[in-house]
């Protein structure tokens, strides 16, 4: 009997010891590495030395601990003439040093302009936004310094919106509404609409998105 206990003993011990070296591995590894900090922050530093002009600072370094990137580190950079804030990382696909300027200017530009329209339709709670591809400023060539509007070029970001309530009838009308705004008021003449119905705590109120291309 008291070997029984024993052998339990020690197996709950072994099981503890395994739980406490994983949980001491995975707060580590949420831990970001100075010297890749450093590393990160060194590259941007000559990355918009070449590309941008002294409006531009870093002032922080972003670490992707949680796989939602395609990056572990970037460097956060700030327009301090337009508030615009990117990220700055190094590509592996591409193997060069790229940055999401573009991509935030033209989302903040849209954003302002049917703001008050998405509020007008959905009330002042509802949470929205615009999403670019992150390097479409590459991609099309676009003058960092001069990168002028996104309607002057054909491109097609997602319009996602939080609605913090339950779903309406009315709703379909109101979501071809902003469709039709966003063509007919010059805005934007294709991209994808994206609704969801999340409480203000985070909790999801419908199963399904509503989401259609233009």
């Amino acid at each position: 009997m008291r070997k029984a206990i024993k052998v339990v003993l020690v197996l709950l011990a072994v099981i503890a010891l395994g739980m406490g070296l994983l949980i001491v591995s995975f707060l580590w590894s949420m831990k970001p590495d100075k010297d890749e900090e450093e590393k990160i922050r060194g590259q941007a530093e000559v990355y918009i030395e070449e590309n941008f002009n002294k409006d531009f600072e870093i002032y922080d370094v972003l670490y992707d601990n949680m796989g939602n990137f395609t990056f572990d580190y970037a460097a956060k950079v700030r327009d301090k003439k337009s508030s615009t804030e990117f990220l700055v990382y190094y590509d592996e696909n591409a193997q060069e040093m790229v940055d999401t300027f573009v991509s935030e200017k033209w989302a903040a530009e849209l954003e302002s302009e049917i703001r008050p329209y998405v509020s007008q339709l959905f009330g002042d709670s509802v949470e929205f936004h615009v999403f670019f591809d992150d390097l479409i400023g590459r991609d099309l060539a676009i003058d960092l310094l001069t990168p002028g509007s996104y309607k002057e070029h054909a491109v097609s970001p997602v319009v996602r919106l939080s609605i913090p309530r339950n779903k309406e009838a009315e709703d379909e009308q109101r979501f071809a509404e902003l469709i039709s705004f966003l063509q007919n008021e010059g805005h934007l003449q294709q991209g994808t609409l994206i609704a969801g119905y999340v409480a203000e705590t985070g909790e999801i109120l419908e199963d399904e998105e509503w989401s259609k291309e233009f």
